[in-house]
C-alpha cells in the first residue's frame, strides 16, 4: 500500500469513528471495503454483529425518499437490510454535510445472472422486492423519483437525439466510429419510432397511473452485487436509485444485458424471465405487451453511443457494428411475440 493510500484510508477510519460516536455502536474494527468519490462503504464489527456503513452521494431530499423506502420495505417483511437508527432516531445522519447511513450486514453470495438457477432466484427475489414496495409513502421534504408515464416522452426524445446527433456526425471529418454510426442510425431511429407507436397503442397510461396496482419501487440497477443469496433468501441491497415505475423497467433492463453478455435474444430465455417472476408477482398480457415493447426500443444502441455525443469518449467501431446487429435481430422475434400476445387465439 503507498503512502497516499494508507493517508486516504487513515482519514476515512476516522471519519467513520466520528460518524459512530453519535450512533449506540463500539466498533471493534472498521474497514473500508469501497470508496469511490464521495459513495464510500465501511464494514464494522462489534462486540456482537457486524455492521455496514455508507456515505451517500446522494442530496438530502433524494435520500430521504430511497432511504425512508428501504425502511417501509423492510418493515412491510421485505429483504432489504435493517437501517440502524442514530441516537436521535433519524434514518440518515448528517456529518459535516455529509450523509451518512447504517445497515446491518449480509452474509451471503452474489447471485450469477448467467446461472439459470441464480436468475430464477434472483427474479422472484426481485419480484418479492416489488411487492413489499407498494404502499410507500415518502415523506413530505423527500424528492420523489417516478418515471410514471414518463416513457413516450423519454422515447421520443432519444430517437430525436439519435436524429441530431445524425446531422453532427455529417458535418465532422470521417472516423470509424463515426462511419459506423451513420452506418446503422437509420436503422435505429426507425426501430425507435415503431416502439413508440405500438406504445401509443397499448395500455401504457392505464398501467401506469398513479393509481395503477401495477406500479412499484424498480431498483434500476439489479445485476450481480445487488442481490444476494442468504440463508434467508434473496436479498437486494444498494436501492440508492429507486423509483417508481412498471416492473418492465428492471425487467427489461435484466433481459437486456444478459442478451449483451449472450451476443443474442433468446425468446425462451425471456419467456423464463416473465414466467419466473410472474410466479411472485402475476404480470398479465398488456404488462408482458409492454415489457415485449420497452424491449424492442433501442435502448441499447442509444446508450452506447451516447458516450461519443453527451461524454465525449471514443467507443470503437467494432462495437457500435456489435449493439446494432444486436438490436436489429431482435425485431422479428419480438414483434411476432406481441402478435400472440395481443391475438392469443
Amino acid at each position: 500500500m503507498n503512502d497516499i493510500t494508507n493517508n486516504q484510508n487513515i482519514d476515512l477510519y476516522e471519519l467513520a469513528s466520528n460518524v459512530l460516536k453519535e450512533y449506540e455502536i463500539e466498533p471493534e474494527t472498521i474497514n473500508v471495503i469501497q470508496s469511490a468519490s464521495i459513495k464510500t462503504v465501511w464494514r464494522l464489527k462489534t462486540k456482537d454483529r457486524e455492521l455496514c456503513l455508507k456515505r451517500l452521494k446522494q442530496t438530502l431530499d433524494k435520500a430521504r425518499f430511497s432511504v425512508n423506502a428501504q425502511d417501509f420495505i423492510y418493515n412491510c417483511g421485505g429483504n432489504v437490510p435493517g437501517i440502524i437508527r442514530d441516537k436521535k432516531g433519524n434514518l440518515i445522519h448528517s456529518y459535516n454535510d455529509q450523509l451518512f447511513v447504517v445497515y446491518e450486514w449480509l452474509y451471503g453470495r452474489d447471485l450469477a445472472f448467467g446461472n439459470p438457477d441464480d436468475l430464477k432466484a434472483a427474479l422472484q427475489g426481485l419480484a418479492k422486492f416489488h411487492i413489499a414496495s407498494k404502499g410507500y409513502v415518502s415523506p413530505e421534504d423527500a424528492r420523489v423519483s417516478s418515471k410514471l408515464n414518463k416513457w413516450p416522452e423519454q422515447y421520443k426524445s432519444m430517437a430525436d437525439k439519435l436524429s441530431s446527433w445524425k446531422e453532427v456526425s455529417r458535418e465532422k471529418p470521417a472516423s470509424g466510429y463515426l462511419n459506423a454510426f451513420l452506418k446503422y442510425v437509420d436503422d435505429i431511429v426507425d426501430i425507435g419510432h415503431q416502439a413508440i407507436e405500438l406504445l401509443n397503442a397499448s395500455r401504457y397510461t392505464e398501467l401506469t397511473a398513479n393509481d395503477s396496482e401495477a406500479i412499484v419501487l424498480c431498483h434500476q440497477d439489479y445485476g450481480k452485487g445487488n442481490a444476494l443469496l442468504t440463508d434467508n433468501g434473496v436479498y437486494v441491497i444498494d436501492l440508492d436509485g429507486v423509483t417508481w415505475d412498471h416492473p418492465g423497467r428492471d425487467l427489461r433492463k435484466i433481459i437486456g444485458k444478459l442478451a449483451e453478455n449472450r451476443g443474442s435474444w433468446s425468446l425462451d430465455l425471456i419467456e423464463n424471465i416473465l414466467d419466473w417472476y410472474s410466479e411472485i408477482n402475476p404480470l398479465s398480457p398488456a404488462d408482458k405487451e409492454l415489457i415485449y415493447i420497452d424491449l424492442i426500443y433501442p435502448h441499447w444502441f442509444f446508450g452506447l453511443v451516447k458516450n461519443i455525443f453527451k461524454n465525449d469518449k471514443s467507443v470503437s467501431p467494432s462495437k457500435i457494428e456489435k449493439i446494432a446487429r444486436l438490436e436489429n435481430s431482435k425485431i422479428p422475434l419480438l414483434t411476432e411475440k406481441l402478435r400472440d400476445i395481443k391475438s392469443p387465439n
